[in-house]
């Protein structure tokens, strides 16, 4: 169904969005679109930034709990 829109329908679809909409109510949505891509990028760096803080947390104590008991 898509396949067949082309160029020219493409430019007719926003042609017919910017007089419906108008200029100022798209800036102002694009202005949206791209804080919430940001805050996107920002959410899934933290999350992956906590991922390896807790993979490290894990990773620095590999000592059975038998050892420390020899040691003292």
């Amino acid at each position: 169904m898509l396949n067949n829109i082309g160029l020219p329908g493409i430019l007719l679809i926003a042609v017919v969005v910017l007089v419906l909409f108008g200029r100022g109510k798209i800036s102002s949505l694009m202005g949206e679109v791209g804080k919430g891509i940001t805050s996107f990028k920002k959410g899934i760096s933290e999350g992956s930034k906590e991922l390896e803080d807790d993979a490290a947390e894990d990773a620095k104590d590999v000592t059975p709990a038998d050892a420390e008991k020899d040691k003292v």
